[in-house]
């Protein structure tokens, strides 16, 4: 396990170095930042200061290798707009990415699973054909026209929840965390669950498919010979084994929560890492969008490491075969 562990953090390595490369030189083909500090009355020497302020006026690849020297220490660049270390922006907005982000996962879970679990029980039911076409229809229908659909419903005409902010928050250990406080569960519900819907559909599909190959395992028969009860083959031999591939998409699949809920927190105006992206990339300000997408390539090489050694977990057969190589 060990080695395994080490081979998979060099590998992490070296894409951190190349994802590093392609972010950096793609953020700088896109517009110049010292034309949002252009005003009329600027001369030509006003506008080299800006650029030589801005760090700007260097060629491309001394800023690059600047900025891997920098990043090596915990620095990712000073903000154009807002005067502050970039990676200390992105950090403060993350615990409220990160709830928004565990809030949809839950979700996923609490609701994808015993759905996909009934649908492949009893697959010709009327119920089970009905969450299934469900499921399609969480699989096709736009993120940002569910959430504008959810806001004119829940919030304009029914008045239940409220449609933007994250509410009341509670002082955790120096983090702020909403859903703590009834005020903060009824601002994270329409967003979570906005952002949840596709992964409740992903669940359903994937914990349905589960559950039929598995029925017809000689597992399951056999413990059906032995005259165990209906809940105890399901709870204990099948959830075991058909929550392997579940818990590898699902680790997967929560990195994508949080990398592409900039849609659901700009709809819903979540102040989370997704929102300051899109304020950021309006103004041109490279150094947040850079370290945003260096944080989100770092955060999917964890998840891929930490889901990697459950499914080892989960599977003996995988540290077994690795052994064997």
């Amino acid at each position: 396990m060990s080695v395994f562990i080490l081979r998979r953090l060099l590998q992490s390595a070296l894409v951190m170095v190349a994802m590093a490369m392609i972010v950096f030189f793609g953020v700088h083909l896109v517009g110049d930042p010292v034309y949002m500090f252009v005003t009329p009355d600027m001369d030509q020497q006003d506008i080299e200061n800006v650029t030589r302020a801005l760090g700007l006026d260097r060629p491309i690849w001394e800023q690059f290798w600047l900025f891997i020297a920098n990043a090596l220490s915990g620095n990712l660049g000073q903000s154009f707009i807002f005067g502050e270390p970039a990676l200390g922006l992105i950090i403060q907005r993350m615990p409220a990415t990160l709830e928004l982000a565990f809030a949809a996962l839950l979700m996923a879970v609490v609701i994808g699973i015993p759905l996909g679990l009934y649908a492949g029980l009893y697959p010709d039911s009327l119920a089970s054909r009905t969450i299934m076409a469900g499921s399609i229809v969480g699989f096709s229908l736009p993120t940002f026209w569910v959430g504008i659909m959810m806001i004119m419903v829940f919030a304009v005409m029914l008045g239940w929840l409220p449609s933007t902010g994250r509410g009341d928050t509670v002082d955790v250990f120096g983090i702020q965390l909403s859903f703590l406080t009834l005020d903060g569960l009824r601002h994270l519900a329409l967003p979570a669950l906005n952002l949840a819907l596709l992964k409740i559909s992903l669940v359903i599909r994937l914990t349905r498919a589960g559950t039929r190959e598995a029925m017809l395992q000689d597992y399951i028969k056999f413990a059906r010979a032995k005259g165990l009860s209906r809940s105890r083959i399901v709870g204990v031999h099948l959830l075991k084994n058909i929550l392997i591939p579940v818990v590898t998409v699902l680790g997967l699949e929560f990195g994508s929560l949080i990398a592409f809920s900039v849609v659901t927190e700009t709809i819903f105006a979540w102040p989370g890492m997704g929102k300051l992206l899109i304020e950021s990339i309006q103004q041109l300000d490279r150094p947040i969008i850079v370290a945003y997408l260096m944080m989100i390539v770092f955060l999917f090489v964890v998840i891929n490491l930490v889901v990697d050694i459950l499914y080892s977990v989960l599977d003996p057969r995988v540290r077994l075969g690795d052994r064997g190589q």
